[in-house]
């Protein structure tokens, strides 16, 4: 018999959730789904309305730009345990990069103007989920600008 886990359990084992209380993972949860995505489906479009946090469960997505006279570039690679779509927590709510499943997705996803109301609700909860996307954030700049200087590092030489 297959085991079903409740959203609750699934936010609780994630660690962008690590530490949250109980009660807290109850409230996040009442905001989310889960989904899944076949290789190939986008989760979401560059310029969007970003409605959506996706917390990823399994899987592979590409985050991807589009880049004239080349169509689109991978700019980065998550997987589970990451977190995408932070776009919607923040004006103008629209998605800035296309995502894309490589691999079967399976994610919950947050609604955002739900997350969005309980933070106006519990600004002490919206500044702890803030203050880790802006952390995750920073990880993710620095991981571009060291893909940018790998790029374009001269060959045979260091920058």
């Amino acid at each position: 018999m297959v085991q079903v886990e409740g959203l609750e359990t699934l936010l609780e084992n994630h660690p962008f959730f690590e530490g949250f209380d109980a009660d807290t993972l109850a409230l996040l949860a009442g905001c989310g789904v889960n989904e899944r995505f076949g290789p190939g489906d986008y989760v979401f479009h560059e310029g969007s309305d970003a409605d959506k946090v996706y917390i990823v469960r399994h899987g592979t997505v590409s985050i991807e730009a589009k880049v004239p006279g080349l169509d689109r570039v991978s700019l980065q690679t998550l997987q589970e345990d990451d977190v995408l779509g932070w776009s919607s927590l923040v004006t103008p709510y629209r998605y800035t990069f296309d995502a894309r499943a490589v691999s079967l997705l399976r994610v919950v996803s947050l609604d955002a103007a739900c997350l969005r109301k309980k933070f106006e609700a519990d600004h002490e909860l919206g500044y702890l989920v803030l203050n880790r996307v802006v952390a995750m954030m920073a990880e993710r700049l620095q991981a571009a600008r060291l893909q940018m200087l790998d790029l374009y590092q001269p060959k045979g030489g260091q920058m």
